[in-house]
């Protein structure tokens, strides 16, 4: 028997918690990068609202998330009354002087597995391209690990294009580990 069970009880989610040091750790890890960057600008972070639909997009639309490319407005909106609408999800805005300068998508799923303690994941991850390299992406990865903390997470995932290693050298710095493999497969219409 596991050093948390008790005959015939399976561990509670704390204790499940316990046992999983690594979401810790890329919290030790990321708060450290937090502290250490010199952001000399005051960054705040907010629920995305219909009104910020028009500046996402206008992110979305760098040629390093999706080749210049978006919704059109209208497909936006039912798209995020649609993400609205899902318990745990939600899409979320760095704002600086009352301008949106990033965004992030996150996913907080409750599992059976894993004693039923939830995990996040993290998508749509892009910074205003004039404001890239001076600690905002950073900010935006912390903020989105408080809220898996908050939820009680015992991990934070995201997945990233081989192409993007830029990204990747980030999300290295960050702390993140390669895991496995990640697998895709085109559905038809895609």
């Amino acid at each position: 028997m596991g050093r948390h069970e008790t005959p015939g009880a399976a561990p509670t989610l704390r204790q499940y918690h316990a046992d999983k040091p690594y979401f810790a750790n890329w919290n030790r890890r990321v708060a450290t990068a937090i502290m250490t960057m010199n952001l000399s600008f005051r960054l705040r972070f907010r629920s995305a609202a219909h009104s910020d639909l028009p500046s996402i997009l206008d992110l979305y639309r760098q040629p390093d998330m999706d080749n210049g490319k978006a919704l059109t407005l209208t497909t936006a909106q039912a798209v995020f009354d649609r993400i609205n609408a899902i318990p745990g999800y939600g899409l979320y805005v760095a704002v600086h002087e009352q301008r949106i300068v990033g965004t992030f998508a996150l996913m907080i799923m409750p599992n059976l597995g894993h004693c039923g303690t939830p995990s996040g994941v993290l998508e749509d991850i892009v910074v205003a391209t004039g404001h890239q390299g001076v600690g905002i992406g950073t900010a935006m990865i912390g903020e989105a690990m408080r809220l898996c903390g908050a939820a009680g997470c015992y991990k934070m995932t995201l997945s990233s294009n081989l192409k993007r290693e830029r990204a990747h050298t980030f999300y290295d710095k960050l702390g993140f580990d390669k895991h496995g493999y990640s697998f895709r497969i085109a559905i038809a219409g895609e």
